[in-house]
This record gives structure tokens, sequence and C-alpha cells, in this order.
């Protein structure tokens, strides 16, 4: 028999079920995610997770195959519903959260305006291209779980917005480098045409899986790039609610330890998966809770911009989840 997933799972009888499946869908598809956010308070956490659902389930949208514009619409339709007439579970918890946080719905709609552009992929030809599908994607998760889980007492969030900004493109980002071959196989190749060619690599080396000198400078090029957002994107954790800021610091610092992942296997994207085992989180947990305790003051936070794109690597970046060692 084949195992359903719960994204399509039909509708529950009672309101903690439809809370119960969102649980079930971060722990099906984001064990990073599922990890961090177990450091949430209970009511957080549920929420949170009832975003992640949200998210999820509209970005599957994009991975079946025959999914039109038309049928994002009408999934816009239906996301736009209130909750005591939706009769989708994971909608209705989603749309529960939305209402008792007072959540930003032009977030909402920006997310699924970034699977529309995925529904009419082109390969983006500028890194500011594929940086606003990054935003459109992920920083709009950010800026939608910033009124739930808090910001620390004189923060805003126009003032914590930017962080959430950059730690979206710097996580999309990460997802892209790691799965650089499976979207190859659908024939998709996200990475900027600028890029490839600066490296004298052109999309079909992409697709056909060329493993060389060119594509590991490429690699190492969008690697750099990402630890630069993430580390312009961290100090905004101190913007955040004290109890917020162990999970936000462990999911940000934990995806960025697959950049590592990628360079252990040598760059090898096209035929394996980068990924950070249970027992690596684990093993990066106390650390990471270190290095959120050592953020800039709260106060320095505020007094500042965000930081120019070429800092260079401080000790906070030092002990991003290096490489195991056999």
């Amino acid at each position: 028999m084949t195992r359903q997933s719960p994204l399509h799972s039909p509708a529950p009888l009672r309101p903690a079920e439809a809370f119960a499946l969102t649980e079930a869908v971060i722990k099906s598809y984001s064990r990073t995610f599922y990890f961090a956010t177990a450091l949430l308070p209970r009511r957080e956490r549920q929420a949170i997770r009832a975003l992640y659902a949200f998210c999820r389930a509209t970005d599957d949208l994009v991975d079946s195959q025959c999914a039109t514009l038309n049928d994002l619409e009408r999934w816009r339709a239906q996301v736009a519903l209130e909750p005591e007439d939706q009769p989708h579970p994971l909608l209705y918890a989603w749309g529960m959260v939305r209402r008792i946080h007072g959540v930003d719905r032009r977030y909402e709609q920006a997310l699924i305006d970034g699977v529309a552009m995925d529904l009419t992929y082109c390969q983006y030809s500028t890194w500011d291209d594929l940086r606003l599908y990054c935003y459109h994607v992920a920083s709009t998760v950010g800026l939608l779980a910033i009124p739930i889980i808090g910001l620390a007492p004189g923060a805003t969030f126009e003032q914590a917005a930017p962080f959430a900004i950059e730690l979206g493109i710097a996580l999309q980002l990460t997802n892209i480098l790691r799965d650089v071959g499976e979207d190859a196989h659908r024939g998709r190749v996200y990475l900027p045409q600028e890029d490839l060619e600066k490296f004298g690599l052109q999309r079909e080396d992409i697709l056909n899986g060329v493993m060389d000198s060119r594509f590991i400078g490429l690699m190492q090029f969008e690697i750099a790039r990402a630890r630069v957002l993430y580390r312009r994107a961290l100090p905004g954790i101190r913007l955040l609610h004290p109890r917020a800021r162990p999970a936000v610091g462990a999911a940000a610092l934990l995806y960025a330890a697959i950049l590592h992942e990628i360079e252990r296997i040598g760059y090898q994207v096209h035929t394996r998966r980068a990924h950070t085992s249970t027992w690596r989180k684990l093993r990066l947990l106390p650390t990471i809770l270190l290095q959120v305790q050592r953020l800039p003051p709260l106060e320095n936070v505020l007094a500042s911009e965000l930081p120019p794109p070429d800092l260079p690597r401080d000790s906070l970046m030092e002990e991003w989840g290096k490489p195991e060692t056999a």
C-alpha cells in the first residue's frame, strides 16, 4: 500500500487533528526545521509548524508536473478563506495562526507569487534576478514568521525585516546548491547564467552533470556568496524575542552547515545529496546556542544598518558545521 502524503490527507474533524497534521508535514519534509523548531515554546512551535505546512503545501503545487497557473489561482483563493470556511486541514491550521497573530497577508501573497515564478520557470540571467526569486519563495517565510515568534522589547518589524530577508535568501541559495542535481533531472538550472559564464559553463553543462574545475569554481563562488548572506543576517536574531532566538539560530546555522557538507562530498551534488545527520546536528547544537548568546547586543544591532557584503569571515562563522573528520 502506498503511504499517503500528509499534504493530501482528508480534512480532520477537530482542530487538534489539523495541527497534528502540520506536525507530520514538517517531520516528513524537513528534519532540520523540525529539529530547530523543537526549541520553541509549545504555542510558538505549533504556530510556526503550521506556517511551514502552508508553505510546503503551496510549494508542492510546483512539484506536480501538470500544475498550471489556474491551479495556483484556485489555491490562492482557497488560502484566502477564513478558518471557519476552510475545508483543507493545513490551511485551516494556518488560517487560525494567521488570525491569532495578525500576520500581514501581503507576504502570504508574495510567497504564492514566488510559486508562480516556478510554474513559469526560465533560467535567471543575473544574481539580482535569482535574489528576487529567493525573496519571494523564502524571505517571505521569515517575514510571515516575525509576528508569530515575536520581537525583542524595543525592536520593530521594520528593523527586523531586512535581516529576515537576507536569511531567507541565504537559506534558498543553500537549497539551490544542495539540489543542483535534482533540479537538473527536472530540466532546471537555478544558478544565474552570468555566474555560469563567469566560469566558462553553459546551462547544458549543468543539465549534463559536468563535474570539473569550472563547476567546482562555480560552487565555491556560490558557497562564499551564501556565507556572506548568513553573516549579514545573523545579527538580526538579536531583534527577535529571547524565546525565539535559539530556534532561529539553530535553523540558520544548521542549514549553513549544509554548505560544509557540499564541500565535504567534493561538490558532487549531481550524484549525492548533502545533508547534516541527526548525530551531527546534536553535536553542533551546544556550539550554535553559545554562538547565538554571543551575537552583538540589541542596542548595537538597532544602531547599525546591515553590514556591507564584503565583510571578512569572523569567528562566529568559523564554527559553522565544520565537516566531520573520519
